[in-house]
């Protein structure tokens, strides 16, 4: 996702010289394309996340639309109160994007993981917050993003993600995606858990379920009809993302049952609330935490009552 992040900036770039890419110290082997072309669009403030967020706000208040690129719990919780006063608050059209969603850079430890980073933003008053699922979401989604009004936030997965989506699908920020039609039940995904709710679709389909999947890539402004329109099915819903089961899309998807009226049975596959105290690679923290398509599967097929 990342790489398909710098390739449509440098092509947006390229046709507006308003973009402006802002950097504490981070994208080596990744950013460089846009360094070299642009240099005089380029920042590195160096190990200054904070410095970072007040310059790309004041960026903003001048006209241009800066992006400011790092590691997710950098982009988002290090520089919070800037975030909150410099961009939130004063409504600046200022892009966080932050590489590394859920426990992407598993190796690196808890302070490198990011399981807290869609709750503590769509907590903030006009911020838009965007949660790509595959490499094609996030070319439209910073597409769109050049000429959006308002704050947003990115957040971007980096282990080579597979393109889920058909290509000929509409794409608009706030609207979700229905990636696979189903009549037993509906799987709701976002970030980079998109890939591993698919291969559910298909371990349940092998068990005769039919499992429609929807790709909310926008968790902030939330497609509240969509979910309305699987509601009225009166099937299970079930969401699964790579983040604390508290404020995040689940969360989102439980605030809307809640008011509508309807009972279904509801499912959330996220992690529980808990930080890793393991170290390892992205698919063994994983497995440690149950975001997997197999332990997902096998607990859907439990809940439905089906062996």
């Amino acid at each position: 996702m990342r790489k398909t992040f710098l390739k449509t900036l440098v092509e947006e770039a390229r046709k507006d010289e308003r973009i402006f890419l802002i950097t504490p110290d981070i994208g080596y082997s990744v950013l460089e394309p846009f360094m070299n072309e642009f240099p005089e669009r380029y920042l590195n403030v160096g190990v200054a996340e904070q410095n970072a967020v007040s310059i790309a706000a004041g960026m903003a208040l001048s006209g241009l639309v800066p992006y400011v690129y790092t590691i997710n719990p950098f982009v988002c919780m290090r520089p919070f109160e800037q975030i909150r006063v410099d961009v939130a608050y004063m409504n600046t059209n200022v892009r966080l994007v932050g590489v590394g969603a859920g426990f992407s850079y598993g190796a690196a430890g808890a302070t490198h993981h990011s399981i807290e980073d869609i709750a503590i933003m769509r907590a903030l008053p006009n911020m838009t917050v965007v949660c790509p699922g595959d490499p094609w979401e996030v070319e439209n989604a910073i597409r769109q993003s050049v000429n959006y009004k308002g704050p947003m936030f990115f957040r971007l997965g980096k282990q080579g993600e597979p393109i889920i989506n058909n290509p000929k699908t509409k794409f608009i920020i706030g609207k979700a995606i229905k990636v696979r039609t189903g009549k037993d039940l509906h799987i709701i995904s976002t970030s980079n858990t998109l890939e591993i709710a698919n291969n559910v679709c298909e371990l349940l389909k092998a068990k005769g379920i039919s499992a429609s999947l929807i790709s909310m890539h926008t968790i902030k402004p939330f497609d509240v009809r969509m979910v309305n329109e699987l509601l009225k099915t009166k099937k299970p819903i079930f969401s699964v993302e790579e983040h604390n089961i508290i404020g995040g899309l689940g969360s989102a998807v439980a605030e809307v049952i809640a008011e509508s009226g309807f009972n279904p049975l509801f499912k959330r596959f996220g992690v529980d609330d808990k930080y890793s105290h393991y170290v390892g690679s992205h698919d063994f923290i994983r497995g440690k935490f149950g975001i997997t398509k197999e332990n997902i599967s096998k607990n859907i097929l439990k809940l439905i009552g089906k062996k």
